[in-house]
């Protein structure tokens, strides 16, 4: 495995950093590669049932690594391709992942780093942190599906204005935007993202996977669609144990426990 990207899982959840603090975690061609397999196979991984994807050090991800872009543009290479053959497919399999992933953001989140948060399903935030779009700092258009995410989590006039001015968002305010669920003292940042990873972790899996597809279909489709997608999901989590047992612990008046199966 890569040093860049390093994966654990401890009590249910596995935990994604991104490891290249002295360059504030900036993504090479090779880190980006590393990121897509962890990605991959933190998804696959059945001991995992909750993920958290984070940054070492001081920063949580400051998006593209310019060194290696310049030394691209020098060559002629250009984008070298990177954003259909790295970008998209990791954001995909962030966003498709049938488990909760959780975001904590321990520092600066700026171009294709704050899309990463922002393909998570929920993000804890240190007060530290600030998001930035970036991109139009540097003469680009939005990647990594900031123009998808971005508009569904602050509406799309603000997203215009982020994306537009690229001015940092520092901590307080992403909360207030929505851009984050919640923010902590820069201290407690791994045990909030822990607790609530666990707290994910011990749930009803299936029923989250299943919300997650019910959000991603209903985002594009119609109403009719979206009643008929839910239909589906519904069946298909009915024929679950967990939402047997837990109908069963309910008409006892127990606590559920979910096996996530």
């Amino acid at each position: 495995m890569s040093e860049t990207v390093l994966y654990d899982v401890t009590e249910s959840v596995g935990t994604i950093t991104l490891n290249r603090p002295d360059a504030m975690n900036s993504l090479t061609a090779e880190m980006k590669g590393a990121l897509l397999e962890t990605v991959r196979r933190a998804a696959a991984d059945a001991s995992a049932r909750a993920v958290i994807l984070t940054g070492a050090g001081r920063a949580f991800c400051a998006g593209q690594d310019l060194r290696e872009h310049g030394d691209n543009l020098a060559a002629g290479r250009g984008l070298d391709g990177t954003v259909t053959k790295h970008y998209n497919p990791i954001v995909l399999a962030l966003a498709g992942m049938a488990k909760p992933v959780v975001a904590a953001v321990n520092g600066v989140a700026a171009g294709a780093g704050a899309a990463l948060a922002f393909a998570c399903d929920l993000a804890v935030a240190s007060d530290k942190a600030r998001f930035a779009t970036a991109f139009t700092g540097i003469g680009l258009a939005p990647d990594s599906g900031m123009s998808w995410t971005l508009q569904r989590l602050v509406g799309r006039a603000k997203a215009a204005e982020l994306l537009l001015l690229g001015e940092p968002v520092k901590a307080p305010e992403a909360l207030e935007l929505g851009l984050v669920n919640r923010v902590v003292p820069a201290d407690e940042l791994a045990p909030a993202a822990v607790e609530l990873a666990r707290r994910l972790a011990a749930g009803p899996t299936v029923a989250y996977a299943a919300v997650k597809a019910a959000l991603d279909h209903a985002a594009s489709h119609d109403l009719a669609s979206a009643l008929e997608r839910e239909a589906e999901l519904q069946d298909e989590c009915a024929a679950t144990a967990d939402h047997q047992n837990a109908t069963e612990a309910f008409l006892k008046k127990e606590q559920p426990t979910f096996e996530g199966r």
